[in-house]
């Protein structure tokens, strides 16, 4: 953690030197001591500390500077800083402005020239304001920290990037938070979202990859050439990374978003081995990649897969960023995605009150309203657990007549047990309203046609499921929905695909392609809960070895 600062002003270079000199020997262990030859470089530097989110405990001023009193200074200093300690040093003439000072800008002492001997004359008072600032001084926080508007997409989708992650943050809305506007204040560029890091530096509308590439995040392989690369973060992966670089394999896994997939969007896994209580996504997908790490694992976030190439025995990934990475074995495990809701209103409100997924991030701007989940399988039920805790009511839109053809009975009963829960089933969503954000919804009962119009400030989208393969087109073979098919499912007839150049019959898990495997939900027919994905994850690992020995 940063040191407090005291920052000393004089426009006078000897006096000012002796000020640093004194300072220092007293205090120079504790606090972090600066020095300002005028009121504007002294502003200058305020701001920079700022930025950093630096604490000032003390200012120690000269009253007698020709371009801005050290009264003056104080009043543009104290909006930045305005719990730090304010000193004026003085000469016997200046002994009224002090006094007015105390009244004008709440002085809290000021000082005679000279000060000699500082052990007398000057550390007892400035160790007496420094002990009352330390009684009240809040350490502040040392994360990023993100200004923009509540209801902007753009700022949505930053806040759900750091959360995933794990990165800290802190959030400024423009409209409410002091802070922001001093922040605007002082850069030049104000447009939204605007990331400030722990050094001060600000990117303003950051990408993801600035984002990683700024904090640390690995986005860029360390070597060419990989024994087992896996594309897709998720359980599937994370086991798969696990596994084979736990079993001597050279491993790398990409992942576009964040470690952890749908399922470290989850608020609270219960079902899962060996977590009685349960377990947040979050952690799992945090537990996974360090785990992975430790058996030597490169894991680069967040990077895109565009395309892929068959050349021999290669298989050759191709990035967003314009890099390749090649493989000998490739695992698939990208998951999927919910399925875009097709209603009027959605796709200009997404990002700012309806929301794909959990988005757990925006939690406490439902407080004691009502909001709706949409979908019956787990991830919802899981949703609507958690938005509970906060929102009014928690409105479960349903299509089907039950939710125990989809949803873990577990979930089911917990959801019947908790009074702010409604569900309602035979529903549909049939329009969404709101100016700059969500405000209501319009909803439809199925065997009726019904509709009523219902308040609330957010919608979360849990339908369907749409595997992200289309970078695999003509290249593997997969269904009519874009599920990779795997095993078995290649040769409906009997028949090897004209793909498939080698004597043997596919692995369970490998596809159409020797050496490319796949696992958990963006394999055809595979079970769509995190504990199969984890060992579906895991078991294409010793198919992958068979492969390699092959080789």
């Amino acid at each position: 953690m940063a040191k407090p600062v005291i920052l000393s002003l004089d426009d006078d270079p000897e006096v000012l030197r002796a000020v640093e000199r004194d300072l220092r020997r007293e205090f120079g262990r504790e606090y972090r001591v600066m020095r300002a030859n005028s009121g504007a470089d002294a502003l200058d530097a305020l701001e920079k500390i700022k930025l950093r989110n630096d604490p000032v405990a003390l200012f120690l001023v000269d009253q007698r500077m020709p371009e801005m009193t050290g009264v003056d200074f104080l009043g543009k200093a104290l909006p930045l800083f305005p719990d730090a300690k304010k000193v004026l040093l003085t000469a016997y003439a200046d002994t009224n402005a002090a006094i007015e000072a105390i009244n004008s800008i709440k002085l809290d002492h000021y000082l005679m020239k000279p000060w000699d001997p500082p052990e007398e004359n000057l550390y007892p008072v400035l160790h007496d304001l420094l002990d009352q600032w330390q009684s009240s001084y809040r350490p502040p926080f040392e994360g990023l920290r993100l200004v923009g508007y509540q209801w902007s997409s753009e700022s949505h989708q930053i806040k759900d990037f750091l959360a995933r992650n794990r990165l800290p943050y802190r959030w400024l809305d423009v409209e409410t938070d002091p802070d922001a506007q001093q922040i605007m204040d002082m850069v030049e560029d104000a447009r939204f979202p605007m990331l400030v890091f722990a050094d001060g530096s600000i990117i303003v509308k950051p990408t993801t990859v600035q984002i990683a590439e700024k904090v640390g995040l690995q986005t860029r392989a360390e070597q060419p050439f990989y024994d087992l690369a896996i594309v897709g973060g998720g359980p599937a992966g994370l086991a798969a990374a696990v596994y084979g670089a736990s079993e001597g394999l050279s491993t790398v896994l990409i992942e576009s978003e964040a470690p952890g997939g749908q399922a470290g969007t989850s608020s609270r896994i219960e079902n899962y081995l060996g977590f009685p209580v349960g377990l947040s996504g979050g952690d799992l997908a945090r537990r996974g990649v360090a785990q992975a790490k430790r058996f030597g694992a490169e894991i680069l976030t967040p990077q895109q897969v565009v395309g892929v190439r068959i050349e021999d025995r290669y298989r050759i990934l191709e990035l967003a960023d314009g890099g390749a990475i090649t493989c000998h074995a490739l695992m698939i495990a990208t998951g999927v995605s919910y399925r875009y809701l097709e209603v009027p209103g959605v796709e200009r409100l997404t990002g700012a009150g309806v929301y794909y997924g959990a988005a757990m991030t925006e939690a406490l701007y439902v407080k004691d309203q009502d909001v709706f989940v949409v979908g019956a399988g787990n991830s919802a039920g899981q949703a609507a657990m958690y938005f509970a805790r906060y929102a009014k009511t928690v409105y479960i839109l349903v299509r089907g007549d039950s939710l125990t053809k989809s949803m873990s009975q577990y979930l089911v009963d917990q959801i019947d047990g908790t009074e702010n829960i409604k569900v309602l089933l035979r529903t549909e969503i049939r329009e969404v309203h709101g100016d700059d954000h969500l405000e209501a919804v319009t909803i439809v009962n199925r065997d009726t046609e019904e509709l009523t119009q219902m308040p609330g400030v957010s919608l979360f989208v849990f339908i369907g499921a749409q595997p992200r393969t289309d970078w695999l087109a003509g290249v593997i073979e997969r269904d009519a929905k874009g599920f990779i098919l795997t095993g078995p499912d290649i040769m409906p007839d009997g028949h090897k695909p004209p793909t498939w150049n080698l004597d043997r019959n596919p692995f369970l898990l490998e596809a159409s392609v020797p050496g490319i495997f796949s696992a958990g939900d963006v394999r055809f027919r595979s079970v769509k809960r995190v504990a199969s994905a984890v060992g579906e994850g895991s078991i294409a690992v010793q198919f992958i070895h068979q492969y390699l020995g092959d080789l």
